[in-house]
């Protein structure tokens, strides 16, 4: 465009003092127009405003504007020679210097100033009087400063932020008329200007101004550099704009960012009040206090009645946050008791659930908080503080508690500060309701989940046990895994592991209702895999009565509502008498054996299908295991993790964790999940460890009997003498003696095939008949006259435990005895 030779052409006739300044949006449309405007082209305000700039200029001028107008937007000016067109049709030759600048609501805008070259303005004297009539009524502050940065001229506007009108300023730098105010920044933008002619645009300095030295305020500068008829600098032409509420309405938003970011990351309610806390300093206050009510802090649901602002209302101090170390220095620590004293400004917003707020505190004031730690109460002149607000925190229409907040040094609290700490606490009110909740199911489930779980393992002689557990949720500690041992009759147990899918009280409820099922089916002694059969049935008869499966609406079926359907379990029974283990798998990890002499294998079990899903029956395997064997039965969770997440680089794993344990059971169960387990780890993990033990050859004694009516006597004075062996009382030689009769009686009287008695001593004395019928005996209720049906009845009453259980070649009645000798 020429600009070199335009600007140095202008420069002649280009004087600041002769200028009409007009606005422009930065579309080119005027904004605003001048009486000096107005002289120049003859156009009125109501003419002009509104129009576009170019429509003013000849058409040559005119094509040029959108260049002008985009060079502005970089940032860039521009001096040159335009010609005009006067209101009557005649030309106007006009020196003309556009640059960016920013209107007064903070919008970019255009400044134009137009000069008339020819000589003058028609007659009117162009004086500083004039130049400050032309800019006495801008609401933007405007000021020039020299080459060594002294005030030559200013506008009126300028004395809004202090320092006196603009002769008072000739000769003085910013320092000098801005005692308060960084003015080694600002003054390093004029140098800088001064010395590379690059204009400095909306420069926002935010500090504490003459006008206001009490608060911050904000204010957006512009600077230029002023040059003579040589381009040399003459000084600095600068603006000033207030956009204090600009900046406070940013840093407002910026204040509800962070806290939306940083309050209620945690389901925890001290964690939640702490980080209110941390997020008000200090940004909105100097110190800040949370005071939630007791009963939140338990989780319990807090009472919506009205308290009287007369009572002596204790709280707990959930959370507290000091800019200085000083203040205050009678504060309470998180976690204790705080108490206000009746009336007070505390107790009446608690009372109320009102807010309040009150810009200057009585100095000789005490401080409102009852039974001060040191036992000294301070006024709030000795603590510092001068302003305070108090917000209760209230969610769903009930008070939970108090935030306080106080100021020390920055300017008192206005309007504007409540109604920021209002969104601030109620943002906070609903993380701490949600974390009230959720410790109150925490709670309620944790209660749930210990009562299913066993607290620890029954004693029993079959096997040594160590069980570790670790959830995945480490804050409630509840998940859907589980385990157990159930003593079962002849001496043997069954060893239980499972998962239930999900998290949380629902996970733990379907939990129980599993276990409990399981430990039901474990009572009448069947195999493994009908066990599991039964289950299946279970978990499907659930899922249909609690209206899951396929006909669920939102497709989550009965699993995401604490249904068993989809979970996984291992069932096993060991007998001590012979080292036989028998088990079955419903969609779960096979257990893992590790030998006496340290070696780790897998059993080779069929993996039936997941509860409640369907699928083929579930099979079981035998296998004998040598005494001082270890079995290693856990949920999936125990192979999730590492490098690999398939399921044999899992097995690898395990394996070389179970190489190396100790020999003692406890310390190298916790061992092998330290191992494998991160501490927070994606999925539940339960371990179960069991290390077989067998029955010494003497304390079992067997015998075949023939099926005749006859041998019922020899069978009472076997066993009569085999309790004299082993040492037993006679007491028990009786009770067994009649047990023996009227088992081995029914036997051959009800049943075929062989029949076979066994006693076993362990922690009880069972006896056992084997004989080879298929039906099971039912225990009656026999009238007065009735001649026979009372032998069940008898053992029943003579015997602590009794029961049957089917085997392959028919079925066993047993009865248990407890043991009043010790066993030799």
């Amino acid at each position: 465009m020429g600009g070199q030779k335009e600007q140095g052409g202008a420069r002649q006739g280009f004087d600041v003092a002769d200028a009409a300044p007009l606005l422009l949006d930065p579309h080119g449309l005027v904004a605003g127009w001048t009486v000096h405007a107005e002289r120049l082209l003859g156009h009125g305000a109501a003419e002009a405003v509104g129009r576009k700039f170019a429509d003013l200029l000849e058409a040559e001028d005119a094509e040029r504007m959108e260049d002008l107008l985009a060079r502005c937007r970089t940032g860039a000016d521009w001096t040159g020679l335009m010609t005009a067109l006067h209101r009557d049709g005649q030309p106007v030759p006009v020196s003309v210097r556009v640059a960016p600048t920013t209107a007064p609501q903070g919008r970019p805008a255009v400044l134009v100033l137009l000069s008339e070259l020819g000589g003058g303005a028609r007659g009117w004297d162009m004086s500083r009087g004039v130049l400050e009539q032309i800019v006495a009524g801008n609401p933007i502050g405007i000021a020039i400063v020299d080459t060594e940065l002294r005030f030559v001229w200013s506008n009126a506007a300028l004395e809004r932020w202090g320092g006196g009108p603009g002769r008072s300023r000739v000769g003085l730098r910013v320092a000098d008329v801005q005692p308060g105010m960084d003015s080694e920044a600002v003054e390093e933008r004029m140098r800088h200007v001064l010395e590379t002619g690059e204009q400095v645009i909306d420069y926002e300095y935010v500090g504490r101004v003459r006008s206001a030295p009490l608060r911050e305020t904000a204010q957006m500068l512009s600077f230029t550099r002023l040059e003579d008829d040589r381009g040399d600098p003459m000084g600095v032409y600068y603006t000033v704009m207030d956009v204090t509420d600009r900046h406070r309405a940013r840093e407002r938003l910026a204040l509800l960012d962070r806290a939306g970011r940083y309050i209620g990351r945690t389901l925890d309610v001290m964690t939640t009040a702490q980080e209110l806390a941390d997020v008000a300093v200090p940004g909105l206050a100097d110190f800040v206090t949370v005071d939630l009510l007791e009963t939140v802090l338990r989780g319990a649901e807090p009472v919506p009645e009205p308290l009287a602002a007369s009572e002596r209302m204790p709280l707990r101090r959930a959370g507290h946050r000091s800019l200085y170390e000083d203040l205050p220095r009678t504060t309470v620590e998180s976690g204790a008791v705080v108490s206000y004293l009746a009336g007070s400004p505390p107790v009446r917003c608690l009372a109320t659930g009102r807010s309040w707020r009150q810009e200057q505190l009585d100095p000789l004031a005490v401080e409102w908080a009852a039974d001060a730690p040191d036992g000294r109460e301070s006024t709030f002149l000795e603590l510092g503080l001068h302003s305070v607000m108090i917000v209760p925190i209230r969610a769903r229409g009930v008070t939970l508690g108090l935030t306080t907040f106080f100021r020390r040094r920055q300017s008192p609290f206005d309007a504007d500060d409540l109604h920021l700490a209002e969104d601030l606490v109620s943002r906070a009110a609903v993380c701490v309701d949600n974390a009230r909740r959720y410790t109150r199911e925490r709670d309620a489930a944790l209660v749930l989940q210990r009562s299913l779980l066993p607290r620890r393992l029954p004693d029993q002689d079959a096997v040594e046990v160590a069980a570790c557990y670790r959830p995945a949720d480490e804050l409630t500690g509840l998940g859907g895994d589980w385990y157990d041992l159930i003593p079962l009759s002849g001496a043997r147990v069954a060893l239980v592991v499972g998962e239930v899918p999900g998290h949380g009280i629902d996970a733990a409820a379907a939990m129980g209702r599993l276990r409990t099922a399981v430990r039901t089916l474990a009572a009448i002694d069947l195999p493994p895999e009908e066990v599991l059969a039964h289950l299946d049935d279970l978990a499907s008869r659930s899922a249909r009565d609690d209206g899951g499966g396929e006909g669920d609406d939102d497709g989550e079926g009965a699993v995401g509502h604490g249904s068993s359907v989809g979970s996984v379990c291992v069932y096993v029974v060991y007998d001590p008498a012979d080292g036989r283990c028998t088990m079955a798998a419903a969609g779960h990890p096979a257990p893992a054996v590790v030998a006496p002499d340290g070696t780790v294998g897998f059993v080779d079990l069929p993996q039936g299908p997941a509860l409640g899903v369907g699928g083929p029956p579930f099979e079981a395997v035998e296998l004998s295991l040598d005494e001082g064997s270890t079995l290693v039965l856990h949920t999936d969770g125990l192979l999730a993790h590492g490098d690999g997440g398939a399921e044999q680089a899992g097995r690898e794993r395990l394996r070389r964790a179970l190489e190396g344990t100790e020999r003692e059971l406890r310390p190298s169960c916790q061992a092998v999940v330290d191992a494998l387990v991160p501490a927070r780890p994606e999925d539940d993990v339960a371990l179960l460890m069991a290390r077989t033990r067998r029955l010494a050859p003497e304390q079992i004694a067997a015998w075949d009997l023939p099926s005749d009516p006859a041998v019922v006597a020899d069978a009472r004075r076997t066993a009569q003498d085999q309790l004299s062996r082993w040492g037993l009382d006679a007491e028990l030689k009786f009770t067994t003696e009649l047990l023996v009769s009227e088992l081995v009686t029914n036997a051959i009287r009800h049943a075929s095939g062989r029949v076979r008695l066994r006693l076993i001593r362990e922690r009880t004395l069972v006896c056992e008949v084997l004989d080879g019928g298929a039906s099971a005996p039912h225990l009656r209720h026999p009238r007065a006259m009735d001649e026979g049906g009372r032998g069940l009845l008898l053992v029943s009453q003579l015997a602590e435990r009794w029961g049957t259980r089917f085997v392959p070649d028919g079925k066993i009645i047993w009865a248990e005895q407890p043991l009043t000798t010790s066993p030799e």
